[in-house]
């Protein structure tokens, strides 16, 4: 997968933080060699935050964030107060700009903030002109965005800092070995996305290529001819919605699992997610559920947030459930209403933002699960979509 093809879900993200006027779009143009930020010299000119596709040599492919100042003023001015903070639920690293000089209470709280989620950073001086240090204090970078300064020691900052954060854990993991034989099922119907197939097949396709196994692809209704005409199948992984189709097509002796099961494991959510499952069973009428998909897109028949599983819930445990569906970056201020989560997989979604809804959902003590997990739950396969994995 090419850096250009690389989701944002799977990239560093990178949030440029401080007061209007600090000088965070200059530098964000200056790193990526474009004019990705409007500059002013009117305060308050960023709205709503800048995201910035690129790769940082030695880093990888990223995305720069540029958002507005946490002094903005009036009522707009607290709406772009709101969107920043918002920005900071799925960053990986912070560089809080100064442009004066000064570490003022704005920057002591951004740092706070920082502290408590648990998010690196970096304190990035803009106009070097104003002020000189004798001796750099580490993780501080000193950069004239006018003159064009100072930006390959805050590069080798970021990349420092940011590199913490690399993944090395794939989806195939412990399950997958080189000459392995694969299945992907992949169904091509309704609401399939026209001329592509979603990022976590995409994903599983590229570990298979990287682990030197072999994969056929097929729709559900040409399983039984593959299965019949291979007899080294090694592993079936199938679209969630596909489960009912093929649970009895597969033989016993060939574990089947689901791409959004597989993105969970990825994500590490797997384990309380199978765990919150079972919540399905104590269900009662007129209990709220949230159905929270991490994408946005025109439902149509057949969808599976909006339709399949509330439609399998309903019929599974025989109750007068209500259903909420989110989607996008929106996910419900108040959680409290709810009696359980299910979460689509999340491929569109980064680490830290899961774990922002996670904890959400811990704190309102509403039980999460997944997709993947909650239909093969209600399909009685649960155990069997997860027995391949070495940690159940």
């Amino acid at each position: 997968m090419s850096m250009n093809e690389t989701p944002s879900s799977e990239r560093i993200q990178i949030g440029f933080f401080g007061r209007r006027n600090a000088g965070k779009s200059s530098i964000i143009n200056r790193l990526t060699g474009q004019n990705v930020s409007l500059v002013s010299d009117v305060p308050g000119t960023t709205a709503d935050p800048v995201r910035k596709a690129m790769e940082i040599h030695g880093l990888g492919p990223c995305v720069i964030i540029d958002t507005a100042g946490l002094d903005d003023e009036g009522k707009l001015g607290r709406l772009r107060v709101e969107k920043t903070l918002d920005a900071m639920r799925s960053i990986d690293l912070a560089v809080i700009v100064t442009g004066d000089g000064e570490i003022t209470e704005y920057e002591k709280e951004l740092m706070s903030v920082f502290l408590k989620k648990k998010i690196p950073y970096i304190i990035c001086y803009n106009k070097d002109d104003i002020f000189h240090f004798s001796f750099l204090p580490e993780d501080v970078a000193v950069v004239s965005a006018l003159e064009n300064r100072g930006f390959d020691h805050l590069i080798e900052l970021i990349r420092k800092k940011a590199s913490e954060k690399l993944k090395t854990r794939g989806l195939l993991d412990d399950i997958v070995s080189e000459n392995d034989l694969l299945v992907l099922v992949i169904p091509m119907d309704a609401e399939a996305p026209k001329g592509r197939i979603i990022l976590p097949q995409q994903m599983v396709m590229h570990e298979i290529l990287l682990k030197h196994a072999k994969a056929l692809i097929c729709q559900p209704e040409e399983l039984p001819d593959i299965i019949r005409m291979n007899k080294d199948i090694s592993l079936v992984i199938t679209d969630s919605q596909a489960f009912y189709r093929i649970m009895d097509i597969v033989p016993e002796n060939i574990p089947f699992t689901s791409f959004s099961i597989l993105m969970a494991r990825y994500r590490g959510t797997l384990e309380g997610e199978v765990k919150n499952a079972a919540v399905i069973d104590n269900l009662n009428d007129g209990d709220k559920v949230l159905i929270a998909e991490g994408c946005t897109h025109r439902r149509t028949c057949g969808d599976i947030g909006s339709e399949k599983i509330p439609r399998l819930l309903r019929r599974y445990t025989g109750r007068a459930i209500e259903i909420d569906i989110s989607s996008g970056n929106e996910f419900p201020e108040n959680l409290k209403e709810y009696s359980l989560i299910i979460h689509c997989g999340a491929c569109v979604l980064n680490d830290r933002e899961m774990k922002y809804r996670m904890e959400k959902a811990m704190v309102a003590s509403v039980p999460m699960t997944n997709y993947g997990v909650a239909v093969s739950f209600m399909r009685g396969i649960l155990k069997r979509s997860i027995r391949m994995f070495q940690e159940f």
